[in-house]
């Protein structure tokens, strides 16, 4: 080989050495920064844009993509102690013609965090009806879409403001009451004793209470090396406090069965979401909403936990889609299987 050629690919080598070792150690050393850079990448990936929005001293985050036309917009609120990103793995299997807009829930990520704020879902939902106005969302309904504990906040949401709202989605929602308890419930009662606020199981502080979290989660039983683990607890730790603060007030008595105490007054077509699997909240809270809510579609997944959009974002957009193109009569039902 000639000389000038061995030399390039030393020079090369050296080069390309520099940025492999740098991921290499912030994998190693910062695992957060690394998570943080991961969303970033897919944000810009999916045209997913960051802005903010002030109501008076409160501001809002959030992302979005593409400009309000003649299909509705869509909103999509995300579950305790999770942010807008969250959203991704969906929006990746959505038509790039709607208008989606995911917000950092009360507290979260780049929305406002005050020690003053009402975090009851009442008071969730006054501050993301605040939002929807800032954006003036409303100008023309919309479907909202919410997860979990953002799922309860959409579905009071829809009670409470039925103008603003064409249709809804509920991705296994919190906020109904069953006859017996699971035992995700049984242990969250528990929680009486103060010492016991330090261990709730969606508010984990090591790797291992992470690891534990995700398989709470989730049907499927993903590896995730120690490493990012490890940065998944780094990124939470600092605002474990204010989770702590959040849980309690959203399984107090007055928030509990927020949801449960309004469905009959959701009007708007409704599709619910649940995994079989879901650990958390159990899936025989779709039939209780079928019950309650006129012009309702239930999907129900095999082999999925309470990490539907995690576990089975495909599945997820394609529902969503459908559910519209069906409710909506649009034309814009992408093949995504």
């Amino acid at each position: 080989m000639d000389l000038d050629v061995v030399n390039m690919f030393v020079i090369a080598g050296g080069t390309l050495a520099i940025p492999i070792l740098a991921f290499v150690a912030s994998f190693l050393l910062w695992p957060s920064a690394l998570i943080r850079i991961y969303y970033w990448y897919w944000r810009r990936t999916l045209g997913m844009q960051v802005r903010y929005v002030r109501h008076e001293d409160y501001q809002f985050c959030y992302s979005f993509r593409g400009r309000p036309g003649h299909r509705p917009s869509i909103l999509m609120l995300h579950g305790f102690s999770a942010h807008k990103d969250m959203w991704l793995s969906v929006v990746k299997f959505l038509p790039k013609n709607l208008h989606l807009v995911c917000v950092d829930m009360p507290g979260h990520e780049g929305t406002t965090r005050s020690s003053l704020d009402d975090l009851s879902i009442d008071g969730q939902v006054k501050r993301i009806h605040q939002f929807v106005e800032c954006l003036k969302l409303n100008k023309k309904p919309f479907h909202l879409v919410g997860t979990s504990m953002g799922g309860h906040v959409a579905g009071v949401y829809a009670a409470y403001y039925p103008s603003d709202v064409s249709s809804l989605s509920l991705v296994c929602p919190a906020g109904l009451q069953y006859s017996t308890d699971n035992q995700f419930v049984q242990r969250l009662k528990e929680l009486q004793e103060p010492e016991a606020v330090q261990k709730i199981p969606l508010i984990p502080s090591t790797p291992e209470e992470m690891s534990e979290m995700l398989q709470l989660c989730s049907y499927v039983r993903f590896k995730v090396p120690q490493q990012i683990l490890q940065g998944l607890v780094d990124v939470r730790i600092p605002h474990n406090n204010f989770y702590r603060k959040l849980f309690l007030e959203i399984i107090s008595e007055k928030s509990r069965y927020s949801l449960h105490q309004n469905m009959d007054k959701i009007k708007v077509p409704t599709l619910i979401i649940w995994g079989k699997q879901d650990q958390v909240l159990d899936v025989s809270g779709a039939d209780m909403l079928a019950t309650s809510i006129n012009n309702c579609q239930v999907e129900l997944l095999e082999s999925c936990g309470h990490s539907v959009v995690m576990e089975r974002p495909r599945k997820t957009a394609k529902l969503i889609v459908d559910f519209l193109a069906s409710v909506h009569n649009t034309d814009d039902n992408k093949k995504l299987d």
